[in-house]
């Protein structure tokens, strides 16, 4: 493709003098796109992806990406690419970005690619375009009800190391304060149920009125949704909801932001609409009941989840359970609250780390491990269940293990209580 010419008139008069060639070029619009825009309308023309035509190429997106950071990539540069002829649905370009919205926060055309990216998404689903081992965890979902491939039978099988009672909503056949939607990663995954079992005792410790659906619980689907399969996601909704319509409940406690963000925007657009918490906004609210015994002695750093924080504002809570913590000193990283890095797991990108790996030239787990301990951090805290694996394999994978540890906030509330007496903090 040609680049576009500058129009050059022979001569110009200006103010009474004569320009001519090059002199006289900037005195008539000059032409900036001779392009092809077929591709480009493409893309545009599917519903929830027209915001990507409003690309004027400024690149503040670029600056804030953390796709960036490790590769070549912003909303600017899949614009420019597209524009050039290059379809969003052939390219890796697709399936790299982690649906952060650092880029929406600094965006003057609300190129919004927290839209652009699930619509554009579902029509390579559909056209059979996915990478492999996304489709895995599509099809674990499908069949399983979670990612992981698990047994469904199995979901609440956690509740059994808690060491404190974990009512079932199908067995205690009462009403409930809180209806608790503990999620896949949390029920099933090694440290996930770590953390759930901490949580449990904590809810047992301030006398919360709670239960769980157990094996009645499926994915939340929020991640698989913002992957491109929204037939799945509508799926595991509906499920969902007719559970809990089941039961009576004041509200719903989410262990998961994925989850908070399904519940708190998608689910009451199918008839699932309740009130909803955070775990880290509920604790916060209940701080003044909470009996501290022991202190922990380490530098910690918070790590703000995209969809606790930039997608649903809440940056405070966590903070304030932390700041309670005895003896404990909190320090913030340079990236943190709006400007927060990211894990790289949303999006999809929790199953998406194999394809990733060809084009960065690292994890963006390892990029914030590396960035917490520069500020000095001995403990990493978090407080999404996608987080504890990414961030303790980047720990290994940058060589940094057994300088700084990634605990849950709820492993590390229940620690300062008494009631996680196994959890090592070196």
């Amino acid at each position: 493709m040609q680049k576009a010419k500058a129009i050059e008139l022979e001569i110009a008069v200006v103010d009474g003098v004569e320009l001519n060639g090059t002199w006289n070029r900037m005195f008539e619009p000059r032409v900036i796109s001779e392009y092809d825009l077929s591709v480009l309308e493409e893309i545009t023309n599917i519903p929830g992806a027209e915001s990507l035509g409003y690309c004027y190429q400024c690149g503040k997106c670029t600056a804030v990406c953390p796709v960036d950071s490790v590769g070549d990539y912003s909303p600017r540069k899949i614009f420019r690419r597209t524009q050039l002829g290059i379809s969003l649905l052939d390219s890796p370009d697709l399936w790299l970005c982690t649906t952060c919205r650092n880029c929406l926060r600094v965006c003057p055309k609300e190129v919004n690619m927290i839209d652009i990216m699930p619509a554009v998404r579902e029509q390579a689903v559909l056209e059979g375009k996915a990478p492999a081992e996304l489709l895995t965890a599509f099809e674990n979902t499908a069949r399983y009800g979670n990612p992981i491939g698990e047994s469904a039978r199995k979901r609440a099988d956690w509740t059994k190391t808690a060491g404190v009672p974990v009512p079932v909503m199908s067995q205690k056949k009462a009403p409930v304060d809180v209806l608790w939607f503990v999620e896949c990663y949390p029920a099933y995954h090694p440290r996930g149920k770590e953390a759930s079992a901490a949580l449990a005792r904590i809810f047992a410790a301030l006398g919360v009125d709670f239960g769980i659906l157990g094996t009645e619980e499926k994915c939340a689907g929020d991640s698989q949704r913002m992957a491109g399969e929204r037939g799945l996601f509508e799926m595991l909704a509906e499920h969902n909801i007719k559970m809990l319509s089941k039961y009576r409940f004041n509200e719903i406690v989410v262990t998961d932001p994925h989850a908070y963000n399904a519940f708190l925007h998608e689910y009451p657009k199918l008839g699932g609409e309740w009130p909803v918490r955070h775990y880290t906004q509920f604790l916060a609210e209940k701080l003044a009941g909470v009996n501290f015994v022991k202190g922990i002695k380490k530098r910690i750093t918070f790590h703000d989840p995209c969809y606790l924080g930039r997608h649903n504002g809440e940056y405070e809570a966590p903070r304030s359970l932390l700041r309670a913590l005895p003896d404990v000193e909190l320090v913030e990283m340079g990236h943190c609250k709006q400007t927060s890095y990211c894990c790289g797991g949303g999006g999809g990108g929790m199953w998406l780390d194999g394809f990733t790996r060809d084009y960065a030239s690292e994890r963006l787990s390892e990029r914030r491990v590396k960035e917490a301990v520069e500020y000095g951090a001995e403990i990493l805290a978090v407080s999404c269940p996608y987080e504890v694996p990414r961030f303790e394999d980047a720990v290994k994978s940058t060589g940094h293990d057994g300088q700084i540890q990634v605990m849950d906030i709820a492993e590390l509330m229940a620690y300062c209580m008494g009631l996680n007496e196994g959890l090592a903090i070196s």
